[in-house]
């Protein structure tokens, strides 16, 4: 079962939303939010990422900087720009992006869940990047972002969203930058908060979507706090962390691409010779193609794009990471031919989010600082659970959430 609890949730005044929500730390860089930020005190990008108030150059890891968050987490609070709500609630988060709207329960869920496995994850973490967020999450006392998780589509939670849909949101704002529509409401009736957390309860897992150091800091957070505690009980805050959950079938996964530097000394012809082996290999002219099929592939090579359809025999059907295709690319092209092994590590690859479409790719290439770019098909929520349930990692750069949950419409403390 999964646990879950409502939060008193810290979140801006209705008239100050827009001043204070931000996008996630982790999608823009120093200079970026430096920039959206300009001279707006309000703007959460002063929590999360406080660098900005620091000399250009200081570094986000900085000891100063992490105090820098708390001292700004606590001016907000005491300026008035978030406010504490009085009683637990749950919210309901929804986002709108090309005329389609999800629909986010805000809720915390529960560290030993996390723990045991029943949070499932699809992706490996890095150590160093966990330890910058559990410093984050130790400094503010508070999970200042979310983590967005998905669960199994449940008919009675859908229709609980829905009546709430219906009326009118406590936020409701047209963000900068993506042009994507968000809106918040907030659940004050008691029967609704349980019918919620009973549903929950029903469920045997929950599925990190995007966030995995999020979800790792706060838990490992959340067990430190227990083995400090000699009167922990179990209900304290600190053994809960806010999460952002979905039904699996509302999320937008959209294709996460490669582009690579070199051929790793092969021509054009003998690169496309040695895809051969394990490809169909299809000229497709100028024009931009996209993939449309599960196990076709985009390639952009000397201003031509080629289709690549794996062979039969590739792939097992059978294995929920050896029928992926990251997987397929990773093993046959990256690896095999191009010699690029560790994705995390290599100089020679990027990864471009498929927000950007395949102009990007193409602009990356004839720029010349790329040499080839690889589109890919996105991967399915249902391929993404499947991987999870069996207990098994997705090759990295594999996944791509639209649109990114916004920052700073609620926050949860662990006192």
């Amino acid at each position: 079962m999964a646990i879950i609890k409502p939060f008193k949730g810290i979140r801006p005044p209705k008239d100050l939303v827009e001043q204070v929500e931000s996008r996630p730390y982790d999608v823009l860089d120093s200079e970026e939010a430096r920039a959206e930020a300009g001279d707006n005190e309000k703007s959460l990008y002063h929590i999360i990422k406080p660098e900005i108030d620091f000399p250009v150059g200081t570094s986000e890891y900085d000891p100063r900087v992490y105090e820098k968050a708390a001292e700004n987490f606590q001016k907000f609070q005491d300026k008035g720009w978030l406010v504490q709500d009085t009683q637990e609630h749950y919210y309901i988060y929804a986002q709108t992006m090309n005329g389609k709207t999800q629909y986010g329960l805000v809720v915390c869920a529960h560290t030993d869940d996390y723990m045991a496995g029943r949070i499932k994850k699809h992706e490996l973490t890095r150590r160093d990047k966990e330890e910058d967020r559990m410093k984050h999450v130790r400094v503010n006392n508070a999970n200042i972002e979310p983590v967005f998780f998905a669960y199994p589509d449940n008919n009675t939670l859908n229709t609980l969203i829905m009546r709430y849909a219906a009326t009118e949101p406590e936020y409701d704002f047209i963000a900068p930058i993506d042009g994507f529509r968000h809106q918040f409401w907030v659940i004050k009736d008691e029967k609704d908060m349980q019918t919620i957390t009973d549903e929950f309860a029903k469920m045997p897992s929950l599925y990190i979507a995007d966030g995995h150091h999020r979800s790792a800091a706060a838990a490992l957070v959340g067990a430190e706090k227990q083995k400090q505690n000699p009167n922990h009980t179990g209900t304290e805050e600190y053994n809960f962390f806010m999460a952002v959950c979905f039904q699996a079938s509302q999320l937008t996964i959209l294709d996460y691409n490669r582009v690579v530097k070199d051929l790793n000394g092969m021509s054009s012809d003998e690169f496309l010779a040695a895809l051969q082996v394990n490809f169909l290999v299809e000229d497709k002219g100028t024009d931009i193609y996209k993939p449309q099929q599960l196990h076709e592939f985009s390639l952009y090579l000397d201003q031509h794009w080629y289709s690549l359809k794996a062979k039969e025999g590739t792939y097992d059907n059978s294995d929920p990471i050896g029928v992926l295709d990251v997987d397929i690319s990773s093993r046959l092209i990256l690896d095999e031919i191009l010699n690029i092994g560790d994705l995390r590590s290599s100089q020679r690859i990027d990864f471009v989010g498929g927000l950007r479409g395949l102009k990007e790719l193409k602009r990356r290439v004839d720029s010349g600082e790329m040499r080839a770019a690889l589109a890919l098909y996105p991967v399915s929520m249902q391929q993404i659970m499947d991987i999870a349930d069996s207990g098994k990692i997705m090759p990295p750069k594999a996944t791509w959430f639209e649109p990114k949950l916004r920052s700073g419409l609620v926050i949860h403390k662990l006192v």
